[in-house]
């Protein structure tokens, strides 16, 4: 039972993720030590469904708590002490390094290496520099090609879950998209509650191309990445390391200009530690 909390403890810390710009579900997943896991049970559902299931169902579980209960606390955090719950999430994608530089430390260092370190550190931070400036969608219609688009929204929302670095919020900005598919997200929830069925079913339409866009998109991508962390172990390791150290970058562009005071360095250094804390306990386990 303990270790069923842990993991849904886990999978709420990879779901809020997902919803904050710069932040990754998969880095967070690596942080924690249970990518390659879910990776693996993802990849093998079909030839062992009862058993990645089991192995799923608490990081699923933790996930869908995380989207919906703390990225409203953490969509206010962020509101209100944008630096210190900033500090918080990099201290939690900082805190996996340890552990993921442990699996390599002892390798040989090729030059494969180096390159996949330095394309997937460019991989995090060109997109997010593009998307400081990208116009915000505020309203879509349902028709063929807008359907399309948010299944592909979706595909792209998948990648954060499963590739480590790339913020599926991040590149929803750029797109610009974010606000629009947050806000959605909000409302069918808020109106689920409130049992407001219209307004819901109106939002639901929305959510389902791109829901179904998540799903093929976790599918897809998780065999990609499963053969290509079989078939190059190490140079993945290293590319996933460029993800991970890149990520801090594309997490503070999001903040924008600041006013720092000694109250907001002293309690940003607490979050950081406490998120480094947490990141490494959980990678441990």
């Amino acid at each position: 039972m303990k270790d069923i909390i842990i993991d849904i403890v886990k999978g709420a810390l990879i779901g809020v993720a997902n919803v904050i710009p710069g932040v990754s579900g998969g880095t967070l997943a690596v942080s924690t030590g249970v990518y390659e896991k879910i990776i693996n049970a993802i990849n093998n559902i079909r030839k062992d469904f009862k058993n990645s299931v089991k192995t799923l169902w608490p990081f699923l579980v933790g996930m869908v708590l995380g989207i919906i209960v703390l990225a409203f606390v953490i969509t206010f955090l962020l509101e209100k002490f944008p630096v210190p719950t900033t500090a918080c999430f990099i201290g939690l994608v900082l805190g996996g390094v340890p552990v993921l530089y442990n699996k390599i430390k002892d390798e040989k260092l090729k030059w494969t290496h180096i390159v996949s370190f330095i394309i997937t550190l460019a991989v995090i931070i060109v997109p997010a520099v593009i998307a400081v400036s990208t116009p915000a969608v505020t309203a879509m219609e349902m028709n063929f090609v807008n359907i399309v688009i948010l299944v592909m929204l979706g595909v792209i929302s998948a990648a954060a879950m499963v590739v480590p670095g790339v913020s599926g919020s991040m590149i929803l900005m750029m797109l610009g998209y974010y606000n629009f598919v947050m806000s959605t997200i909000k409302n069918t929830v808020s109106t689920a509650v409130h049992f407001e069925f219209s307004e819901f079913f109106s939002n639901a339409l929305i959510m389902i191309p791109f829901a179904l866009g998540v799903l093929l998109g976790i599918v897809v991508i998780s065999k990609i990445i499963a053969f290509v962390l079989k078939r190059w172990p190490n140079a993945s390791t290293w590319g996933i390391l460029g993800l991970v150290v890149a990520s801090p970058f594309a997490i503070i562009v999001k903040i924008g200009a600041v006013v720092l005071t000694p109250l907001t360095i002293i309690a940003s250094l607490a979050t950081f530690a406490i998120g480094y804390l947490i990141s490494s306990k959980l990678g441990e386990k």
